[in-house]
């Protein structure tokens, strides 16, 4: 302020004149605090946020992007190529890019949708499929009657290849039926039982099963009980069993050593079933339904047997062992 005109003012109103101004560059201070107290809210806001955000000014430059916007800026490019209000596909990933103009600025928006364009393909291929085991199951049902009625006919020389029709014939129903529970959906019908029970069924399956090398089986199922659904529970052990079988087939070695084990753990029953064959080369695609890298098999099983695990209130992981070893965890509650 200029000293001659405070000289000119009364010493009060001078005093007071000051307290005035002292006041104003404080609320200045305190509405500049407000301010980037709100800017810096805004923008943590705008991080949380799913999508990438890219804030372009009218001479096309950027007046801001977001993280997730600067780590896409390549997809960016493919949008803008094509006029953004668009669907790209980059890496294996799906963006939806919309754009809004407001105030002179345009703002360009990208949110990954992969997730619901896989949903939406595993819908499509659940159905199709679904459709195709139903058409199979007929003459797959008429063929292994006539198998049955085969083997009562032929000479005893004959035979092991009559069990060889029926061991593949069985494996064609046991995918059938894989497909067309995993298109409807898993419910377990959870009762109290024995373990045991388990047992006998683990067994039965490696004698239905058909592979060439020479493998061994070997069960520990603690004489516990739990609530589980016999049927579903099957399903899910003897898709490891076979994926376990296979990892050995497309091994090097001449023999393999498959071991099932159960036991309790405080509310949980816990399966680890351990194999010496092919170690698994992408972990991320286990449990994705129409997704192997085996030479056999549809790529339902062990997404069918997670499905089984999660409707028992459990989960599975590949322990970080030096055998592979998978651990299944499923709620004991009687």
């Amino acid at each position: 302020m200029d000293q001659n005109i405070l000289d000119n003012i009364g010493g009060q109103d001078r005093q007071e004149l000051l307290r005035l101004l002292n006041e104003f560059i404080l609320q200045s201070y305190k509405v500049e605090k407000e301010f980037k107290d709100y800017k810096a809210l805004y923008e943590w806001v705008i991080e949380i946020l799913p999508q990438a955000i890219w804030v372009i000014n009218e001479n096309k430059s950027f007046f801001y992007k977001n993280s997730k916007a600067i780590e896409s800026q390549e997809v960016f490019e493919k949008a803008r190529a094509l006029g953004f209000n668009t669907e790209i596909e980059h890496e294996g990933k799906n963006y939806l890019f919309q754009n809004n103009k407001i105030q002179g600025k345009e703002i360009i928006t990208a949110t990954d949708i992969t997730k619901q364009k896989r949903q939406e393909r595993l819908v499509s291929m659940g159905k199709i499929s679904a459709h195709l085991a139903h058409e199979i199951r007929n003459p797959v049902g008429s063929i292994s009657l006539l198998t049955s009625v085969l083997l009562k006919k032929v000479e005893d020389k004959t035979k092991p290849i009559v069990f060889e029709l029926q061991r593949a014939l069985w494996r064609v129903e046991r995918i059938i039926k894989a497909t067309l529970l995993f298109s409807k959906g898993v419910h377990a019908n959870k009762v109290p039982q024995s373990l045991g029970l388990l047992e006998d069924e683990i067994k039965e399956a490696l004698n239905q099963y058909s592979y060439t090398k020479d493998i061994s089986l070997k069960t520990a199922i603690a004489p516990i009980s739990a609530s589980y659904d016999l049927s579903l529970l099957s399903i899910a052990l003897q898709n490891f069993l076979y994926n376990a079988i296979d990892a050995i087939e497309e091994g090097a070695c001449e023999e393999g050593h498959i071991e099932v084990i159960a036991f309790e753990e405080n509310e949980w029953v816990v399966f680890h079933i351990k194999d010496d064959g092919k170690e698994v080369l992408d972990k991320d695609l286990l449990f994705e339904p129409f997704e192997t890298t085996k030479l056999k098999g549809n790529g339902l099983g062990l997404a069918l047997s997670l499905q089984v695990v999660q409707a028992h209130g459990g989960k599975i992981t590949l322990l970080d062992t030096a055998e592979k070893t998978f651990e299944i965890r499923i709620l004991k509650d009687l």
